[in-house]
């Protein structure tokens, strides 16, 4: 049976791109594509639903652009990391360290040293 705590990956790895700041929809996607080695591309429709989705349930937020931020073009939207947001983000990346131990148990990964 899955565990309904368990995040979609690509909400995991959103949340994950806005733990350090608030990010416009272009900055998560790359910082997505780069952390998973191109495996995973967040298209615009899977973002933006993903993020209205998280929205509505409390994850993040949409704020105003950084008064610093200059746009190439268009008006980018802006997202952060709600309280609870944060806390849904942990309990995942928690909940997928116990996987990563398990194969360091198994002896299927070496300990970090």
């Amino acid at each position: 049976m899955a565990d309904s705590s368990a995040l979609p990956a690509h909400w995991f790895q959103i949340l994950l791109a806005l733990a350090d700041g608030e990010r416009h929809g272009l900055a998560i996607t790359k910082e997505v594509f780069a952390r998973t080695e191109g495996d995973m591309h967040l298209w615009p429709g899977m973002l933006y639903g993903a993020l209205r989705k998280m929205s509505d349930k409390g994850l993040v937020v949409g704020v105003d652009a950084p008064a610093a931020f200059e746009s190439g073009g268009g008006k980018p939207r802006f997202y952060r990391l709600t309280p609870l947001g944060r806390k849904a983000c942990s309990a995942e990346a928690a909940r997928l360290s116990r996987f990563v131990e398990a194969a360091r148990e198994k002896r299927l990964l070496k300990r970090p040293r």
